[in-house]
């Protein structure tokens, strides 16, 4: 979860109340985050927040669990005979860059497409516009964040 943090309070018993703006679309909802020992444990609607006041969707309010699966990818996995096997970083992305390459070279840069996010920030759907057109030299770009 990308968050804001606008304010926080700490309790005597360790636990901190954060204030912060919800990142799942552009509405801007206010959250308020329950963190416990560096985890959180609650997310509920901030009354204070001008643009939701309390209110918050169900991706606000339980989207934040997906973190702490144990089905979620901890490192990255590459494709050998068949099966996907832990690799390095610099393995990874020297794959998927000699493989970009390659299909840059073999069918051309509108071979490419991008797709971006209403999840992400204004400065990584600018960064996901600025890969596309300066890396891939494609202008297929498009993203689900307009109305």
């Amino acid at each position: 979860m990308t968050t804001t943090i606008s304010r926080e309070a700490e309790q005597s018993n360790g636990t901190r109340e954060v204030a912060t703006v919800c990142s799942f679309c552009g509405v801007g909802c206010g959250l308020s985050v329950t963190v416990e020992d560096g985890v959180i444990s609650k997310v509920k609607g901030d009354k204070a927040a001008p643009s939701s006041k309390g209110e918050a969707c169900i991706k606000g309010l339980q989207g934040w669990r997906y973190m702490y699966s144990d089905r979620r990818l901890t490192q990255p996995l590459i494709r050998k005979d068949g099966e996907l096997v832990p690799s390095s970083w610099e393995e990874a992305l020297d794959l998927v860059s000699s493989r970009l390459s390659e299909i840059k070279d073999e069918s051309g840069p509108d071979s490419f497409g991008v797709f971006s996010s209403s999840r992400s920030t204004n400065e990584l759907n600018y960064l996901a516009s600025k890969f596309a057109r300066s890396v891939l030299g494609t202008n297929n770009i498009d993203s689900c964040n307009r109305a």
